[in-house]
């Protein structure tokens, strides 16, 4: 039989009620106090009746990012038993998520699942497609960067560090030295499509390659936690291989692009992190790239468009 491992798991709601917990744990659960830096909660709404039965409340919290800000919780010790109660119990709104509490110590805690709805501070790494080449409006890193700015003036920021040919390993090279004077909360990777090229010559791998991709995650990973950001990882977008030709010796391919894409799925799932989806948006809409791989000003757009239903 396989022993239980234990669970940290950090709340500021109702999940501290002992009340709550015997009814979905069937016992109050160890607990000591804590606080979880870089945050604050606002309202939400809730509308599924088990939950409420048990909380006995309609308004739950949920946390949002804001800088100087600190919530007081306690840290609930759990089994895996009690986590997947706990994760039952928590609505559609919620995502398990790792985080640093103020102690320095990581624990999990539900966050708003829209990733980039409760974040302030926003930081983007990735490749020619995120740095918005072929639009000279700035791609849809700019207007995510407008929407976000309107939302709060006074608070919010996006940086997009983007670099045209960029791979994984380089992003996860180059961002450590790049987050510090920039104090994000959310890390955005929008990179990869690089790492699935294949060399003219011989056809080898270019890059990364889908082996080393999880590596460069789990850098990328590290760096986001060490400053207690939240870590967003963007999907490939479709490609018209049709088109594309020859950039410098490299050719870019729909499967590839695809196996990519399942790399990158199955690691977000494995290790609880966000996974955006951009793969059906520009799908055979081909006449909204400029090359058959970079979209054009509309094909941003529309990117745009999408990532703002999927994120927040």
């Amino acid at each position: 039989m396989t022993e239980s491992r234990p669970h940290t798991l950090f709340s500021f709601g109702t999940l501290r009620d002992e009340h709550v917990q015997t009814a979905l744990f069937g016992r109050a659960v160890p607990t000591s106090a804590a606080s979880l830096a870089g945050h604050t909660t606002r309202p939400l709404t809730i509308t599924d009746p088990s939950v409420i039965a048990t909380s006995g409340l309609s308004v739950h919290l949920t946390l949002e990012r804001k800088i100087g800000a600190e919530v007081e919780g306690a840290v609930l010790h759990l089994t895996d038993q009690d986590l997947a109660a706990a994760d039952a119990y928590e609505v559609d709104d919620y995502v398990r998520r790792r985080v640093l509490l103020s102690s320095g110590e990581s624990a999990w805690a539900y966050l708003d699942a829209k990733p980039l709805r409760s974040a302030e501070r926003i930081v983007i790494v990735g490749d020619s497609i995120a740095y918005g080449r072929c639009d000279p409006h700035g791609g849809w890193a700019a207007h995510l960067a407008a929407a976000h700015i309107a939302g709060n003036e006074a608070r919010h920021r996006v940086f997009n560090l983007a670099i045209p040919g960029s791979t994984l390993t380089e992003a996860s090279e180059q961002t450590p030295a790049l987050l510090g004077p920039r104090l994000p909360d959310t890390l955005l990777v929008a990179a990869g499509i690089n790492d699935s090229a294949l060399r003219l010559a011989g056809a080898q791998a270019h890059g990364d390659g889908p082996a080393r991709i999880a590596d460069s995650l789990d850098s990328l990973a590290a760096t986001a936690a060490s400053h207690n950001a939240r870590l967003v990882v963007m999907g490939p977008i479709w490609l018209d291989e049709t088109r594309t030709g020859d950039y410098g010796g490299l050719r870019f391919t729909e499967a590839r692009a695809l196996a990519l894409r399942e790399t990158l799925q199955a690691w977000c799932a494995g290790n609880h992190v966000d996974y955006l989806d951009m793969w059906e948006p520009l799908r055979d809409r081909t006449e909204l790239f400029t090359d058959g791989l970079h979209p054009g000003p509309e094909g941003h757009r529309e990117l745009h468009r999408h990532l703002a239903a999927l994120s927040g």
